[in-house]
């Protein structure tokens, strides 16, 4: 039986190892029969990207750094030399300073904020509007976000204003795009112990209480987060845009 999303092509950025979530949705996106192509930051990523990229059988794999707005340009010459047009645009891209991340939130500076907006938030806008030309009708761009945009994390910080700016550009997206019969849809993930979220302080903690308080009892994983991305990238979810699907165990239900 054919599989969901066969002979559909999907663009994933943001694998930066096999712990990623990113990695958990190129995989699962693969076994509905999409033809995948990888994204990596710079060579020392590169490095860990390519074997992934090998086991899945990629179409193939380049370099994005979207604090450099050339790369925008180079991404869409890419994608158009290579597929033409193409189907699903996944967007699992973060990033803030360190210190910003381990200091108080009133200290976070001009240039930390800046910086952890333009990578975690605007990257989906300058994407989104470089690559819409090639998408075809009935194209899914979902981008990765937490609860941290929604309610106050201990050390989650300038991320935290970041993903609430990352799931206003995806509702003003889903506006946008949807003339193009582009769906536009943000996941929130329950907390995964990945690269990215390492420089989190409370991350190890709040896996524990997801744990002991979530209605399911259990923590989420890429694999999980690959089910949902699946469901978003198919017909399954015609008609579903601008929208923020919990996949977390219902842990953001729960009160004090």
């Amino acid at each position: 039986m054919a599989g969901l999303l066969e002979g559909k092509k999907a663009l994933i950025l943001g694998v930066a190892n096999d712990k990623s979530i990113a990695w958990g949705i190129a995989k699962a996106l693969k076994k509905q029969g999409a033809s995948i192509a990888l994204s990596y930051l710079n060579d020392q990523l590169k490095k860990r990207v390519m074997p992934l990229s090998e086991e899945i059988a990629a179409d193939f794999v380049f370099e994005l750094d979207v604090t450099n707005d050339e790369h925008y340009d180079k991404l869409k010459s890419i994608v158009e030399q290579k597929w033409g047009k193409f189907d699903i645009l996944v967007h699992s891209l973060a990033f803030a300073d360190k210190n910003d991340l381990q200091s108080d939130f009133s200290k976070t500076t001009r240039k930390g904020f800046a910086l952890a907006c333009d990578i975690s938030a605007f990257s989906l806008i300058g994407i989104s509007n470089h690559l819409q030309s090639l998408m075809n009708p009935g194209g899914s761009i979902m981008a990765m976000t937490y609860h941290g945009s929604q309610k106050v994390l201990d050390g989650y910080n300038v991320m935290g204003v970041a993903k609430a700016a990352l799931e206003a550009s995806m509702r003003y997206l889903a506006n946008d795009l949807g003339r193009l019969g582009i769906k536009v849809n943000c996941i929130s993930s329950g907390p995964i112990k990945t690269l990215a979220s390492s420089a989190v302080k409370g991350v190890r903690g709040l896996t524990a209480t997801v744990e002991e308080r979530a209605p399911l009892r259990t923590n989420v994983s890429p694999d999980d987060i690959g089910g949902t991305a699946v469901y978003l990238a198919s017909n399954l979810s015609n008609n579903v845009t601008g929208q923020v699907l919990y996949v977390d165990s219902g842990i953001s239900i729960i009160g004090m």
